[in-house]
């Protein structure tokens, strides 16, 4: 649930200050008949989301055997792409994240255009939204169905307060140092996810399982525990690897650090800050 609950937040706070943002640019511009258009675009997007979710989960659930495993492999190995893509994009656009995206709506707005309005919110939350279905979609195949749905609803429900705060200007929140955070919480939850999908892949037969189990730690710490499932739920914990899984999970950070250090060096360092 935990895991849910971060990443709900964490996709949601950042779609909730677009909207924020979006509607603070159309009102300094004095284009507030615009809104209406926002509006339908960000709700229309947040739908399509859900049915996307819906349905990716119903395949999940309708499938069995080795279909099965391949496809929850796939599912979190995509997502896990997904997720690395998101914080390698946000760290090397950190710095001008919010005035680009204030100059795209203005120069969106300037036009009085609610068609172009209406697609930009559309294509800007949808694309926050299909990248948590997603990610929610390959959470669920280690932690399950009701703990990912009801941390879903209480992350995005928390994203929903914390970005009206702001927004509001209710209250001031250090939103630069929460996505750094989460930015490391969501590395290892990535990996987590490569490392299930290589585990999938090892049980079918795909992977070469190379030496299996290379340690077992189930005495002490058994996925079975409350402890144990939730580091399997957020990091991709398993009492008993097999070495491509342990090599899938290195490689990983390995690929991250390194391009995470050249992001960094190209942009001359930073820290995300959306907002």
């Amino acid at each position: 649930m935990l895991a849910s609950i971060l990443l709900s937040l964490r996709e949601g706070l950042e779609g909730a200050l677009i909207i924020g943002i979006a509607v603070g640019t159309l009102r300094k511009t004095g284009m507030d008949h615009l809104l209406p258009a926002l509006w339908r675009g960000v709700f229309s997007a947040l739908g399509l989301c859900l049915l996307a979710a819906l349905a990716m989960n119903a395949i999940g659930t309708e499938l069995e055997g080795n279909v099965e495993e391949i496809y929850e492999a796939t599912t979190m190995l995509v997502a896990a792409a997904f997720l690395t893509w998101m914080i390698l994009w946000m760290q090397k656009q950190s710095r001008n994240y919010r005035p680009e995206l204030e100059r795209t709506f203005r120069l969106a707005a300037d036009q009085n255009n609610q068609r172009s309005i209406f697609w930009l919110a559309f294509l800007t939350i949808g694309r926050e939204g299909f990248e948590l279905a997603l990610i929610l979609v390959a959470a669920r195949f280690t932690a399950g169905a009701w703990q990912t749905l009801i941390g879903a609803l209480l992350g995005l429900g928390a994203a929903v307060l914390f970005g009206w705060l702001v927004v509001s200007g209710a209250r001031r929140l250090n939103l630069k140092y929460f996505f750094a955070a989460s930015n490391v919480l969501l590395v290892l939850f990535a990996a987590g996810l490569v490392a299930s999908g290589f585990k999938a892949l090892v049980e079918i037969g795909l992977v070469p399982a190379l030496i299996e189990p290379i340690w077992n730690t189930s005495a002490w710490l058994d996925t079975s525990s409350l402890v144990g499932g939730l580091l399997k739920a957020l990091f991709g914990y398993n009492s008993q690897p097999s070495l491509s899984e342990l090599l899938a999970y290195l490689a990983y950070f390995a690929a991250i650090l390194w391009a995470s250090w050249r992001g960094t060096a190209s942009t001359g360092g930073g820290e995300p800050n959306p907002a």
